[in-house]
């Protein structure tokens, strides 16, 4: 199960949590729904997306690009080159250590998605940007039952659908 949290931070308090959205998803439920393929037809050197393609959320992988994931159980994802308009880009990943399931330390580690990652991607600082950023988390049942232990930062444009990548955007 994966979780999906968007955050804007809220530097005034130090904290980012105010805002989250939680979706959840579990790739269990995906071989039971049968909702997702595996993985989308990638390029053989680059590894990007070349065509659209309904995939498993654990499929998610750096650099791709998606459309919008909605609300309720995120079992699969819907990934598109990043040549055609998305609305999200995974652009930085975040390994926790292995240990006990700990919502806060997710969390805490999470913020990472709006620091240095944030500032070496886009090319400015998140206070600077008027880019967003939305995190795909372990849940509590895909860390125990299948080892999930990454955090994907995705990029977000408020102002709806990009083409190409955000990288170097520097707004």
């Amino acid at each position: 199960m994966m979780k999906m949290r968007t955050r804007r931070a809220l530097v005034l308090a130090g904290s980012i949590a105010a805002g989250s959205l939680a979706l959840s998803g579990c790739s269990a439920i995906n071989s039971i729904l049968g909702s997702g393929s595996g993985d989308a037809n990638r390029d053989e050197e680059t590894g990007q997306v070349t065509e659209s393609a309904n995939i498993d959320v654990f499929s998610v992988k750096l650099g791709d690009c998606m459309l919008e994931t909605g609300s309720g159980m995120l079992t699969d994802a819907n990934v598109v080159p990043c040549t055609e308009p998305h609305d999200e880009e995974v652009f930085h990943e975040i390994t926790m250590d292995d240990g006990d399931y700990s919502e806060d330390a997710i969390g805490a580690a999470s913020e990472g998605c709006i620091g240095d990652a944030f500032t070496s991607f886009v090319g400015i600082g998140y206070q600077e940007s008027a880019l967003d950023v939305t995190t795909l988390t372990p849940s509590q049942d895909s860390w125990e039952q299948a080892n999930d232990r990454v955090i994907q930062c995705l990029i977000v444009d408020p102002a709806g659908q990009v083409e190409g990548s955000l990288a170097g955007a520097a707004r």
